[in-house]
């Protein structure tokens, strides 16, 4: 009842209805911000602002889009410096101190043998069969079952790496939150959706960690030595399928996206171009966690590519595409779209290619001219940019002054919901962004994200300690019930009562395995091994942040939530509203008045305030 109380609230002082689509937000323009007064022609301006252009607002934004948004004082803190030094600090983050991150604390879930892990249950079976062993796990000689061990430990794997994926996330979440280095931390994310891999595909939560920190380590320095470290990454190659790149059969996947989706853009090379490059990368692929090159499937022929003929590797291929003009346009262009504005008009993508290229493709030469350049505070550019769900998390957390990610609305589930999980994008392209993020009804649910922040769940269940499968949950309650596993494993579409043909339960009982005993007890292996994720609430506490602002009355108290929270204002009946409505809430426009009450009322005025159109905006 809270929840749809409160969302009535939000939606009665948004003005929205079941039929709001994203285009009815009103985007403001920079003097309606406070923002620069004379920005209006700076558009496609690469020239560098002055310290004349530069104030608290301008600061506000470069912190919005260059990292995550931030405290007052952090604001603060880059508005003092200057324009020029305050990128740079943003840029050149190696200096910066980070000595309060910590690396990821593995579960230790990784055993021996599990490499190399099959690509199916039944590959696990039959390679145990053939063999007598798989996954490290031997075959039973004789008895019921002889397979059932081999087809936990598949279970198992399948189990633990999701959940310490779930892990891996929050970890990064906490770093993006806590890290004051939010460039470092804003890059990865760019990339993470460039170079996109998802566990479903790479089963293998070491991998994806091990690009993230590829990331992490290269993410403003050379695109070229970037994209060469990104195709030998194992990540990488797991999720196209490099193992099956070999001579004489070369598969054109990972080539193909190289191309379509990593550096020169569709349209800017031929198939046979495809083909050529694919056979210029056969035989590389890893072992566990190491690149190799199988020489004895690598195509050591001339190839024919863009143009040029040699006996080419995948290296040489990557050189070749970093000498085409069209790459340097197209890394440029989508740095841009992420930084700044969709709207990118083709001189100006041209200019910003050639920056990049100048710079022998240093991407920090690229983010110093964008952040620095009049266009990035231009009218087209502040507070047009929509969030994305991974986004308007950390930047809620960071605005709120959190230096950990809550356990409780839990991080994967809420950026999930909203259509964003880290380390699952929806397909090799990764996520559309833009408009794609906002519907009425994703909309409601980013209320709702910021509900769940200020008035936790009391019925909230963990999913690193719970399992969703009904399936698995009714296997679970018939063993605790005493059935045996011929009985606890049979389909639960049989009705209440009802059994399996003793003919069939026979049947069941000699076996090689149990498929649905394996899934439960895989993921009962799984949970016992993988470190649950903290779950302590939000610590938050408005009424001291409202206090110590020494803050009056309730105009004062919503202008302090709008100005920081919020990169784009409501309008003046909106906040009208919102100062109506804390004023009714409290009973008295006098702050001091209600100091001993107000954090409930301070609360609901902070979820209104966070579910604003205009909130989905930096």
């Amino acid at each position: 009842m809270l929840r749809a109380s409160i969302q009535r609230r939000a939606l009665k002082i948004a003005g929205l209805s079941c039929a709001l689509t994203f285009s009815s937000i009103p985007f403001l323009n920079a003097q309606q911000n406070g923002f620069i007064s004379n920005s209006s022609g700076w558009q496609d301006d690469l020239t560098a602002i002055t310290d004349s252009n530069w104030n608290y607002s301008s600061a506000a934004h470069l912190l919005e889009r260059a990292g995550f948004g931030g405290t007052p004082e952090q604001i603060s803190s880059l508005a003092a410096m200057g324009p020029s030094a305050a990128v740079q600090q943003l840029i050149d983050f190696d200096s910066v101190d980070n000595s309060h991150l910590h690396p990821f604390d593995h579960s230790g879930i990784h055993d021996p043998g599990l490499e190399p892990f099959p690509p199916s249950r039944p590959a696990t079976t039959e390679l145990a069969k053939a063999t007598g062993e798989a996954l490290g796990i031997k075959m039973k000689s004789k008895g019921n079952r002889r397979l059932q061990p081999v087809v936990n430990k598949f279970f198992y794997w399948l189990r633990a790496s999701v959940l310490e994926t779930n892990r891996v996330s929050y970890w990064w979440a906490n770093r993006m939150v806590s890290t004051n280095s939010p460039l470092q931390e804003k890059m990865a994310l760019f990339w993470h959706g460039h170079y996109a891999v998802n566990e479903t595909k790479v089963r293998d939560y070491r991998k994806l960690l091990n690009e993230l920190e590829l990331f992490h380590k290269m993410g403003t320095g050379s695109f070229r030595d970037l994209m060469v470290a990104v195709a030998q990454d194992p990540a990488m190659l797991s999720f196209l399928d490099a193992g099956v790149n070999v001579k004489g059969a070369p598969n054109e996947n990972f080539a193909r996206e190289i191309m379509e989706l990593f550096t020169m853009g569709v349209g800017n090379y031929s198939e046979l171009d495809i083909r050529e490059a694919a056979r210029a990368f056969t035989g590389w692929n890893y072992v566990d966690l190491d690149f190799v090159i199988n020489e004895d499937q690598h195509d050591n022929d001339q190839k024919l590519f863009l143009g040029h003929t040699g006996n080419f590797d995948g290296i040489d291929v990557i050189d070749l595409i970093m000498e085409q003009p069209v790459t340097a346009d197209y890394i440029a262009g989508k740095v841009y779209r992420f930084f700044v504005r969709e709207d990118l008009s083709p001189q100006l993508q041209a200019e910003l290619g050639s920056v990049l290229r100048n710079s022998n493709y240093e991407i920090a030469a690229l983010l110093e001219t964008i952040f620095n350049s009049k266009d990035f505070y231009s009218e087209a550019t502040v507070g047009q940019q929509i969030k994305s769900p991974v986004q308007l998390a950390i930047s809620t957390y960071r605005k709120l002054g959190l230096d950990t990610v809550p356990g409780v609305p839990d991080f994967n589930r809420s950026t999930g919901a909203l259509s964003q999980s880290l380390f699952r994008p929806p397909t090799v392209a990764g996520w559309a962004g833009g408009r794609s993020w906002i519907t009425p009804g994703l909309l409601l649910a980013r209320g709702n994200f910021a509900r769940d922040i200020l008035f936790p769940d009391i019925n909230f269940i963990p999913l690193d300690r719970w399992n969703p499968s009904r399936e698995i949950r009714s296997v679970s309650d018939r063993i605790r019930l005493g059935m045996d596993i011929t009985s606890a494993t049979q389909p639960s579409s049989l009705g209440e009562g009802e059994t399996m043909a003793e003919s069939n339960m026979m049947a069941d009982r000699d076996e090689d395995f149990n498929t649905r005993y394996g899934s439960y007890r895989g993921w009962q292996m799984a949970i016992e091994r993988v470190k649950p994720i903290p779950r302590h609430t939000a610590r938050i506490n408005l009424s001291r942040m409202v206090l110590e602002q020494k803050i009056e009355n309730t105009s004062e108290l919503v202008d302090y939530f709008i100005a920081r929270f919020m990169q784009v204002p409501p309008g003046d009946d909106s906040r009208q509203m919102l100062v109506n409505f804390i004023s009714n809430e409290l009973g008295t426009n006098d702050i001091l008045d209600a100091q001993s009450y107000m954090e409930d009322s301070l609360r609901l005025l902070l979820h209104l305030v966070l579910s604003q159109p205009e909130y989905q905006l930096g």
